[in-house]
């Protein structure tokens, strides 16, 4: 069954916030606020320590805290940490923790913190996003010194462990969590929860950070049409991720645009794609054209590398298009008369585009390209394994955990099946280095392996667009996956 939203199913929608006795107030605070997010069906999740889509990460983010949030420039800001200090080799770290409150009247405590990594590492739980970038902790050794400070160690130097206790997945819960019963330190409590449909969450006042400015914040799910038809009708007050189609024409709706903040992808699956072939699709790519079509020019050209403009991102010479020289390596494999699947979706803006201008490019030196468009809601993990070529895409993150996280042969989501025993030891030895400008130089080497021979044909960084109703205030450009994005307790309207 099909449990994202429709605009039917969204407009039709009974007993959510978009009911007229729900609407959002005149001016001022209170009232009840409606964000519409691409859905993830049945499979959306309020366990903070699970799955990766932006609807699950808004609601997670509403309800939890993390001891860490990456600001706008991706370096880490104290959140529930209060303050941090470490030995000089990155092995030890000691973190004092806020007074803060749980829903349920309970006072944040070291154990709650030791919880949250334990279950977040635990290899018996499926789906733990957060434990390839915290498998660095030693848990054992690891322990509460008081009841507000935290020693964490380390199995290596970690210099950067508090970039990686703010990435998606590693929220602090309650000890002894149930995700069906959630209880966090979030400026919103649970309220109720309906998978592929809304989450329905309520003003928390002991907040550590001050109380939400409205009463009531509802999280629904529903498809680009419908998010954006929505906001323009008066039924929701912000849309995530919108097409520069919407925002050409947005009339009297506000556009918070973040420049240039992600990264869209053709991902080849390294393991079922020769190296001559992939090096071919990679000069098949006209960026520049992706990036004027698919993106309408809101967004700069990729150079087949995740984070243009972060910190580690190599300086290396824009990868110009060869359609001859593609040809020759294709013809050299023998697999010009080899048709390829590229797997896509209406998942995110701008995929299917992609996908077929690519393949409209692929096609120029004689290489079929079939693209196979698959359903939105499972889109993220069916690309794992169907295609040996899909569309791609990654929010903001440190280009450390971007590594972490998709191209470790550990990595759970690795869309380029990119595993390969010698760059996860040099990847190792690089997170383990303290001094900054030698660390920079390894992750530089190891970037530079990945753009001759990975398989992430990174054509273009979008902005990013949210759509927002007349009436609010609050909302701020931000990339994704940061402080700043889906903070829904600083919003109000005017």
């Amino acid at each position: 069954m099909n449990h994202a939203l429709t605009r039917r199913g969204f407009l039709a929608l009974s007993g959510a916030a978009l009911l007229s006795g729900c609407a959002s107030p005149d001016k001022g605070q209170g009232g009840v606020f409606r964000a519409v997010f691409a859905g993830g069906g049945a499979k959306e999740t309020l366990d903070p320590h699970a799955q990766n889509l932006y609807v699950d990460q808004a609601r997670h983010k509403a309800m939890f805290d993390k001891l860490f949030e990456l600001g706008d420039d991706l370096a880490p800001v104290p959140r529930l940490a209060s303050d941090f200090e470490s030995t000089s080799d990155a092995t030890v770290w000691r973190i004092r923790l806020r007074e803060a409150l749980f829903h349920d009247g309970a006072t944040l405590t070291a154990d709650d913190v030791l919880f949250s990594l334990a279950r977040v590492l635990d290899p018996a739980v499926p789906g733990r996003i957060g434990r390839a970038s915290l498998s660095v902790l030693d848990l054992g050794r690891c322990r509460a010194v008081d009841p507000r400070t935290v020693e964490l160690v380390t199995s290596r130097p970690a210099a950067e462990l508090p970039a990686l206790l703010a990435v998606a997945g590693t929220a602090v819960v309650r000890a002894g969590f149930d995700p069906g019963s959630p209880v966090g330190t979030g400026p919103f409590r649970f309220g109720s929860f309906t998978p592929g449909r809304e989450l329905v969450a309520r003003r928390f006042a002991e907040h550590w950070e001050g109380a939400p400015l409205v009463d009531e914040l509802h999280v629904l799910s529903a498809d680009t049409d419908a998010r954006g038809n929505a906001v323009r009708g008066g039924q929701a007050d912000y849309a995530h991720d919108m097409t520069p189609t919407f925002a050409r024409a947005a009339g009297s709706v506000q556009i918070i645009e973040t420049p240039g903040c992600t990264t869209h992808a053709i991902a080849v699956k390294t393991d079922q794609v020769a190296p001559d072939v992939i090096r071919a699709l990679k000069l098949l790519a006209d960026r520049q054209r992706m990036v004027d079509v698919v993106l309408a020019g809101r967004g700069v050209v990729g150079n087949d590398l995740f984070g243009k403009g972060y910190r580690y991102y190599p300086d290396l010479p824009q990868r110009p298009r060869d359609v001859d020289e593609a040809r020759s390596l294709l013809r050299k494999a023998g697999a010009l008369n080899t048709p390829l699947e590229l797997y896509t979706s209406s998942a995110s803006p701008g995929f299917v585009e992609a996908a077929t201008l690519f393949a409209e490019q692929a096609g120029e030196a004689g290489l079929r390209v079939d693209v196979v468009n698959g359903p939105a809601e499972t889109y993220f993990k069916d690309q794992l394994t169907t295609g040996a070529l899909g569309s791609h895409r990654s929010g903001a993150m440190p280009i450390p955990e971007y590594l972490t996280q998709r191209l470790l042969s550990s990595s759970a989501f690795n869309a380029t099946a990119w595993k390969r025993p010698d760059f996860d030891a040099a990847f190792a030895a690089a997170s383990a280095v303290v001094d900054p400008s030698t660390r920079t130089a390894q992750y530089g080497a190891l970037q530079r392996i990945l753009h001759d021979e990975g398989g992430l044909i990174a054509w273009g960084h979008p902005n990013w667009i949210n759509a927002v109703a007349p009436s609010v205030r609050g909302v701020v450009p931000a990339p994704p996956n940061t402080l700043n994005w889906a903070r829904f307790d600083r919003v109000s309207f005017a």
